[in-house]
């Protein structure tokens, strides 16, 4: 089997774990703070009270730290939601989505990143890993509605889950308007009904 040499893709235990996890936590704070352009590797190290050498032997490069970052997050993320009905669950998606967006470190942060993976095709491919992964824990919440009945069975739950996320994201990064109570709900119960009224639907394939 093809070891994958993507950096920071080995998840290792003991000492290597301990430096792992000071090298993020500096890097984030890094990124919250200064931004892409302002993830200085070897200030990395200094931060983290790493050798200099480690962290370019592991990481390589900014974007290196970015990739094995958001694994990081996609790791220790909330699970999804279990309320029992379609709009508790995307609601308490929301939820989630927003209060990441609204935090003082977190939000600056996701900044940082989205910015990276429009100049990077490394930190690009990692948020898509990211989203990819939370897509995926929180699809069994449309699955299960359409199991209920809630919704039809041919909904695509990316999509649904996509509709809740977007329009906090569009907040958070184009208009600069609150992430608030009215923003949240509003996110959650539009997807809620277009996906009751069947706007999700996956294509049929064709014959």
């Amino acid at each position: 089997m093809t070891q994958d040499t993507t950096p920071g893709s080995i998840r290792p235990g003991g000492r290597t774990a301990r430096v792992r996890e000071a090298v993020l936590r500096a890097a984030g704070d890094l990124l919250a703070e200064h931004g892409f352009a302002g993830l200085d590797l070897t200030e990395v190290a200094a931060r983290a009270d790493v050798g200099k050498t480690t962290v370019y032997r592991r990481w390589r490069t900014p974007a290196g730290l970015v990739a094995d970052l958001l694994a990081e997050m996609a790791e220790t993320s909330l699970p999804h939601s279990d309320t029992g009905t379609l709009r508790g669950d995307l609601l308490a998606n929301a939820r989630l989505v927003a209060a990441t967006l609204t935090d003082p470190r977190q939000g600056r942060l996701f900044r940082a990143v989205i910015a990276a993976a429009t100049l990077d095709d490394t930190a690009a491919d990692a948020l898509h890993r990211f989203y990819d992964t939370r897509l995926t824990e929180w699809s069994p919440c449309v699955t299960a509605a359409a199991a209920r009945g809630e919704i039809p069975s041919a909904t695509d739950p990316r999509a649904v889950l996509a509709a809740v996320s977007a329009p906090l994201y569009y907040r958070l990064l184009n208009t600069g308007d609150p992430l608030d109570d009215r923003a949240i709900e509003a996110a959650a119960e539009a997807a809620t009904l277009a996906a009751t009224a069947g706007v999700f639907l996956q294509p049929t394939p064709s014959c």
